[in-house]
């Protein structure tokens, strides 16, 4: 993906000027319901990627942040953004993983329709801009091990909802802030995601997904890609992270051909300078394995020395990101009027007669008055005060004594001074 930076940008007759040196680039996307396009981050082979800003983000029924990313392509070449969204929907609730805010249609200045992808936004780069920031010195050990870490979590998460990335290097590992002057690193681009033990039907001649140079030997060999096959990738971004250089650089007298059969037919595994720690040493040494069947999973590897013991630093975002859109099951986007809301996409479990067109804000506040003492699907109960179960079971006592624990009033509080709130316990379905 190539990145560039916008000197300025202006509105003139619905289009976007983007003033760049010696040039000058006039974008035609046009812009969403809630949300400003902005100057152009990134571009690829899917389309484009744009900074976006909100129209009114102080309003108080907004879930979208302030600012996002929005990747944007033409709705009849839009494919892999499409693919991309479905999966993100799929593998939701991981704070390494980007979060998706939903998808919007809008149409350009000529007419055409543009499929735009709302995304958090990556304020500190990628990973492949920091190493090549770091020169040929790579990143401190420290730094390396966090972000390491960081995408462990988000590759165990998409292997444990059932999908292989496919397509992990430095330039799809995002950075976002997390505090003051630290970022978190979170995996990004699952547009060539596929489910695990999906096979392409009627292959003819080789094929796979993703970089060569990130890719394992089954992958070269065999066309396999499953969960082992983004464990080798995450080796190579480690070994990258560490050095400062890429995997089989004392390779690179090979063209891309040489380099495949290199990988796939020969013997060999990407060289690890001795000046690395033992610990990381060892970490690589799970990663290269040339069988999948021996390579360690992403779990076993959170286990290993090279990544336990550090602070969790992650803890505090997964605390403060309460209004993760993709909790809900549908967009909501705020219209011009302050007072009503429009849905730009519904979610799948709704029935052909539901609809939602706009609500009031005594709508909103009977909608959140009533949640409060709903049940939901999964057996979930709400109890407001003490309850008492019309039938005792087997699971009465165990279920006592939490509400037992639970309802108690610190002594030093004055009961009248207490409020009391709902608890939500979770009883096992069929209780």
């Amino acid at each position: 993906m190539e990145r560039g930076k916008v000197m300025e940008g202006d509105k003139k007759e619905g289009e976007l000027v983007l003033r760049q040196p010696n040039k000058v680039v006039v974008q035609k996307y046009g812009d969403g319901v809630a949300w400003l396009r902005g100057a152009m981050i990134g571009k690829g082979s899917f389309g484009s990627v744009y900074l976006a800003r909100l129209k009114k983000p102080r309003s108080p029924y907004r879930c979208l942040p302030p600012v996002m990313a929005v990747k944007s392509a033409e709705v009849s070449v839009s494919g892999s953004i499409q693919k991309e969204r479905e999966v993100l929907s799929n593998v939701k609730g991981c704070v390494n993983v980007i979060k998706s805010y939903g998808d919007e249609t809008t149409r350009g200045v000529n007419g055409e329709m543009v499929y735009n992808l709302l995304l958090e936004y990556g304020s500190g780069g990628t990973l492949a801009d920091l190493i090549k920031k770091s020169g040929e010195t790579g990143l401190a050990e420290f730094d390396a091990r966090r972000y390491t870490r960081s995408m462990l979590r988000g590759i165990l998460h998409i292997h444990d909802c059932g999908y292989v990335h496919c397509d992990l290097k430095p330039d799809n590992i995002l950075l976002v802030p997390n505090g003051e002057n630290e970022f978190i690193a979170k995996i990004g681009d699952l547009g060539l995601a596929k489910r695990v033990k999906q096979s392409k039907k009627r292959k003819i001649g080789p094929y796979w997904r993703g970089t060569p140079m990130y890719l394992s030997p089954e992958v070269v060999a065999d066309g396999v890609q499953e969960p082992p096959s983004d464990i080798w990738a995450l080796g190579c971004i480690v070994l990258e992270m560490l050095t400062g250089k890429p995997p089989w650089c004392e390779k690179e007298h090979l063209d891309a051909e040489g380099l495949l059969n290199e990988i796939g037919e020969g013997r060999g595994l990407p060289e690890v300078p001795n000046e690395v720690s033992s610990e990381a040493r060892s970490f690589l040494k799970g990663c290269f394995v040339r069988k999948a069947m021996f390579r360690l999973t992403a779990e076993m590897l959170l286990c290993h020395p090279f990544v336990e013991g550090l602070v969790d630093d992650e803890e505090v975002e997964a605390l403060e990101d309460v209004s993760d859109v993709n909790a809900v099951s549908s967009l909501v986007l705020l219209s011009d009027s302050d007072d009503e809301l429009s849905c730009s996409s519904f979610s799948e479990d709704w029935s052909d007669n539901e609809y939602l067109s706009s609500w009031s804000e005594d709508d909103a506040e009977e909608m959140d008055d009533g949640a409060a003492s709903s049940f939901s699907e999964e057996s979930t109960v709400e109890v407001q005060g003490i309850s008492r179960a019309p039938k005792r079971t087997k699971y009465d006592a165990g279920f006592d004594h939490v509400m037992k624990t639970a309802m108690q009033v610190p002594p030093q509080v004055p009961s009248t001074a207490t409020r009391q709130y709902p608890i939500t316990f979770t009883i096992p379905a069929g209780v």
